[in-house]
C-alpha cells in the first residue's frame, strides 16, 4: 500500500496511469465506483440510499455508484447539484448512462432538499459525491447550504474520496465540510486525513484501488521519491 499522498500526487498517478498504461478515465471512475459499492453493500439493511452528486468527477463517481447498485438490484435516489456548472466529461457520460437505463436523476431545489432530508434517519444512507479534491477557497453557494443541510440531517453519511468541502492536504474544512461516518478514498489515503482535526469529517477511512496494478504503483512511487530527493 502507498503512504498517504497529497492531492496533487494522486492526480498525477491518474494522469500517468492513463498515459503509460492506456487506462481510460471512465474505466478508473468505474473501478472507483465499484469500490464504493462494495463498502455500501456490506450493510444490506439500509432503509434507503440517496446519492448526492456534484458536477465534477466526484459527482461522476456517484452517478456510476447508482448504476452499479442498480446492477445488484439496489435502488438509490440520485440528486444532482450543479450550481449552474457544466458537468465534467466523465460525469456527463455517467449521467447519459443513467438516462439510457431509465434511471431518474433529480435536480432538487433547496426546499425540496429540506423535505427529502427531514424524512431520513440513521438507517438511511447518504452518499456524498458532491465535491472532490479540486476545491479551491471556501465552498460557495449552493454547495455550502447543501453541506449544512446534510450535516443537520439524521442520515448516515459515506463520503466518496473526500468529504465535500474538506481540504485533503490540510485536513481542514474550506468554510464548511461534510461530516461523514465513513470515507472511501482512492489509490491512497490523503495526507490531510492524518491530521487530528480531519477525523471529525472523514470518520473511518477506507482505501480502495481503481484498477492500477500495485507493482506499477510501487515503481511510480519509488521514482517519485527519487525525484524528490534530488
Amino acid at each position: 500500500m502507498l503512504p498517504a499522498l497529497t492531492c496533487a500526487l494522486v492526480r498525477q498517478i491518474d494522469r500517468d496511469a492513463m498515459a503509460s498504461l492506456g487506462l481510460p478515465s471512465l474505466l478508473l471512475m468505474e473501478n472507483a465506483a465499484r469500490g464504493v459499492c462494495q463498502v455500501i453493500m456490506r450493510d444490506n439493511s439500509w432503509n434507503s440510499i440517496t446519492i448526492l452528486a456534484g458536477p465534477g468527477n466526484n459527482g461522476g463517481d456517484g452517478l456510476a455508484v447508482a448504476r452499479l447498485l442498480a446492477a445488484q438490484g439496489i435502488a438509490a435516489t440520485v440528486l444532482l447539484i450543479t450550481g449552474g456548472k457544466q458537468l465534467s466529461a466523465d460525469a456527463a457520460e455517467n449521467r447519459r448512462f443513467l438516462n439510457n437505463c431509465g434511471m431518474l436523476v433529480t435536480e432538487p431545489t433547496t426546499e425540496e432538499m429540506v423535505r427529502i432530508l427531514e424524512t431520513r434517519t440513521s438507517r438511511d444512507l447518504l452518499v456524498d459525491a458532491l465535491l472532490g479534491t479540486g476545491i479551491r477557497g471556501n465552498v460557495a453557494s449552493p454547495f455550502s447550504e447543501m453541506i449544512e443541510m446534510v450535516n443537520a440531517s439524521k442520515s448516515s453519511i459515506l463520503a466518496v474520496d473526500v468529504p465535500s468541502g474538506l481540504d485533503c492536504d490540510s485536513g481542514l474544512p474550506c468554510g464548511v465540510s461534510i461530516c461523514a461516518q465513513t470515507t472511501v478514498t482512492f489509490v491512497a489515503s490523503k495526507v490531510g486525513f492524518l491530521n487530528e482535526p480531519a477525523r471529525k469529517y472523514t470518520g473511518l477511512v477506507e482505501v480502495c484501488h481503481i484498477g492500477i496494478p500495485q507493482d506499477w504503483l510501487s515503481r511510480w512511487h519509488a521514482a517519485q521519491s527519487r525525484d524528490d530527493a534530488r
